[in-house]
């Protein structure tokens, strides 16, 4: 089927934390949201037609996982990223956050030190932080609007490290890490001996030709070292049912992860994440396909408004996820200044870029995974601001 990703979703009756949280999130809710990453899309038909299935049988108790359910999740990551999982090394978890957490918690020592690649997603911080552990941050290095490594600080803080936070492909900045980015870092942090945990729950919104590659596909030796988080959350607009697989490289860790969450009596699916998951993984090829061209259009009508009309905000398509990372130094703003300016002036609720790396000022992150005409009300609306200063 065609899908129509230029419709208009009210989501203001469905308890969208996107929109019902603006108040909390930016004291007021009068702006349009581009925050949270979620998308304003319906998700695909056949994860719809198999929920309202579910929803008519009408008992929803304790839910058992069949063997379905990893099936439908390692056969799509077998077509997609010719990733053949050996499935008895697969977990259930909450979410990739809940698994970042559970792995600081479990895989690092009491004070121990965890490495992270900044400007990256806050939650590296906070999930590293409420266990007490230090982060150690290596950051990026900008140049004329390109973002790489700093190899030399990367060996050095990996020297520190007891784990590396990977994310891949990269939020906020959109980056799909090259077969030799990979190695490169996965060798070193076998030679430091530092384990890695690969949050890959952006892998399915690739652009541009590039390629996925799943951290744990780069040799035997690199997989024995890595655990890798994913999900059809953020691919199919699920969210909100919180699921997400965990991968892990051997059975004696998959055991002391399992025995955490048993332990909290967490380790089933609920009755309505079990059936989307199984219909997204198992039917929802089509969508996705109709999805990514949709989504690279919008990034291209971003760029091309800010190069021809607001030249002082800089900012380039992503190779992978749906957020894109805007520099607006050249309005001369703190962070502080420019938060309130997003908000009262430009009336959008975007997300502040110091919250991503601390250390930077003048970034912005704006989820352009909403219709067309959202997107165009957004850039009128910052465009306007930029010209009222």
């Amino acid at each position: 089927m065609t899908y129509q990703f230029d419709a208009v979703v009210d989501r203001s009756g469905n308890h969208s934390a996107k929109y019902d949280e603006r108040k909390k999130k930016f004291g007021t809710e009068d702006v349009i949201p581009l925050w949270i990453a979620d998308m304003d899309f319906k998700t695909a038909q056949p994860i719809i037609d198999a929920l309202k299935a579910r929803a008519e049988e009408g008992i929803w108790g304790y839910t058992a996982r069949p063997d379905s359910y990893f099936e439908a999740i390692r056969g799509w990551q077998k077509r997609r990223n010719g990733w053949d999982i050996d499935q008895s090394l697969m977990s259930f978890s909450l979410g990739v956050v809940q698994t970042l957490s559970a792995c600081v918690k479990l895989f690092t020592p009491e004070g121990g030190s965890v490495l992270i690649q900044t400007p990256v997603y806050s939650e590296f911080y906070d999930m590293t932080e409420a266990w007490n552990r230090k982060v150690l941050e290596n950051q990026f290095v900008e140049k004329d609007g390109k973002w790489t490594v700093d190899w030399a600080d990367f060996e050095e803080k990996l020297k520190q490290a007891d784990l590396f936070l990977l994310c891949s492909p990269h939020n906020p900045l959109g980056h799909v890490w090259t077969e030799e980015e990979l190695r490169r870092m996965m060798e070193l942090c076998l030679k430091h001996h530092v384990l890695v945990v690969s949050d890959e729950i952006h892998s399915d919104l690739i652009f541009h030709g590039k390629k996925h590659i799943p951290t744990a596909t780069l040799s035997p030796e690199i997989a024995a070292n890595v655990i890798t988080g994913i999900s059809g959350t953020k691919t199919f607009n699920l969210a909100g049912l919180q699921a997400s697989t965990v991968v892990f490289p051997n059975a004696h860790k998959k055991e002391v992860f399992d025995k955490f969450w048993m332990n909290m009596d967490i380790h089933r699916n609920n009755a309505f994440s079990l059936t989307a998951m199984e219909a997204a993984f198992n039917q929802g090829d089509e969508w996705l396909d109709q999805l990514l061209p949709y989504l690279s259009a919008n990034f291209d009508y971003v760029v091309d408004y800010c190069e021809k009309r607001i030249p002082k905000i800089k900012t380039y398509a992503p190779d992978a996820t749906y957020l894109m990372w805007l520099d607006c130094r050249e309005l001369g703003m703190g962070n502080e200044a420019l938060h309130d300016f997003m908000i009262r002036k430009a009336k959008l609720g975007l997300n502040d870029g110091c919250s991503f790396g601390r250390s930077l000022n003048g970034f912005m992150r704006l989820n352009a995974a909403c219709p067309r005409a959202t997107l165009e009300q957004a850039m009128r609306q910052l465009e306007a601001a930029v010209n009222s200063l």
